[in-house]
């Protein structure tokens, strides 16, 4: 009759949770680095000068989307946020220099123009100049005069010239200056951006193995840990030697990354009375709770419950599933101390 009567629970609960697998996840990191993208693809600068480099953070963008999707974890998720991010800002520098190059050339050209501007009034005033000699022969002084005046100021205007030209190759100096500068600091950004992805990566890649120690499953709650009733005496609430190392494990990991937060479960199976599962999955996770504060985990990070025999893993009806529902279950935070309640 006890069975029958928690049946109903279970399922409810087991409904709630796989409701709870199908809503769309967030990511606040994905987001930004949406927006980013979004802006970068409406900058024409970038998108004519950057295309490749464009590219190359849309599709570092399509795998973060696609390990949201897939249910990956958020730091797999934030890693590709983070690298499509770097990816945008490298477009963005490799745009910047390439338009300081064109404004380099297009200056080079027009000082060209004047020159030859300049050069070319130079010749036609002395055509006219001869053309006026040749016809005038006795205005030849008077002309003459007009010619040295005309030398005078077209020197002028040439000093003026050659001076305007100092100016133009300054300035154009000063561009070239810049380019490379810009250079420079997309390579820099380019470096930074790698490295810091490499140690990202290398990071993640600890976090798993620690976790992979712990024996921690990934589950819809997040990552799991679970200490079997071996683990404990019999019907009693106190760690085993072999529960006291595992608990060692997670307060070292616990150390390691102070940001995360625990919450430790205990359940039970349905033999007996509510009476007595209560307390003892209480206790359970208690103990587990006083182990870890007695390894120095700060007791404002740890949260407990007892769910006695409400949320079993296997059947109650022989022995091998009996074992599997006597349990602790510690579900373990994201990186900013949530963690996915029941």
């Amino acid at each position: 009759m006890k069975k029958n009567r928690y049946l109903p629970l279970s399922l409810i609960a087991a409904a709630m949770l796989a409701g709870c697998s199908t809503m769309p996840s967030q990511n606040t990191a994905l987001e930004e680095a949406r927006s980013v993208y979004s802006s970068a693809r409406t900058n024409p600068q970038v998108t004519s000068l950057a295309p490749l480099e464009l590219q190359k953070a849309g599709e570092s963008l399509n795998k973060a989307d696609a390990a949201l999707s897939k249910g990956e974890g958020d730091a797999t998720v934030n890693q590709l946020a983070y690298i499509t991010k770097q990816q945008v800002a490298i477009a963005q520098e490799t745009a910047k220099r390439k338009a300081a190059e064109q404004a380099v050339v297009n200056a080079s050209a027009q000082r060209d123009q004047v020159r030859l501007a300049a050069r070319t009034a130079e010749a036609d005033a002395a055509k006219r100049q001869v053309a006026r000699s040749q016809a005038e022969v006795d205005e030849a002084r008077r002309q003459a005069a007009i010619a040295q005046q005309n030398a005078e100021r077209q020197a002028a205007a040439l000093a003026a010239a050659n001076a305007q030209a100092q100016r133009d190759e300054a300035l154009i100096a000063a561009r070239q200056a810049e380019a490379e500068e810009a250079r420079r600091q997309a390579e820099l950004a380019r470096q930074t951006a790698e490295q810091q992805a490499a140690a990202y990566q290398a990071l993640i890649a600890q976090q798993e193995q620690q976790l992979k120690e712990l024996n921690a499953k990934q589950t819809p709650r997040g990552m799991v840990i679970t200490l079997g009733d071996v683990l404990f005496a019999v019907n009693r609430a106190e760690l085993s030697a072999g529960g006291e190392s595992n608990v060692q494990k997670l307060a070292d990991f616990l150390k390691q990354y102070p940001q995360r937060k625990v919450l430790i479960e205990g359940h039970t199976d349905s033999t007996g009375s509510r009476s007595i599962n209560q307390p003892l999955s209480e206790r359970r996770a208690d103990a587990v709770r006083s182990a870890l504060a007695g390894m120095g985990i700060s007791s404002d990070r740890i949260e407990t419950r007892g769910y006695a025999e409400a949320y079993p893993v296997a059947s109650n009806n022989n022995a091998t599933g009996r074992q599997m529902n006597r349990r602790v279950e510690i579900i373990l935070s994201d990186d900013s101390g949530n963690i996915v309640p029941r």
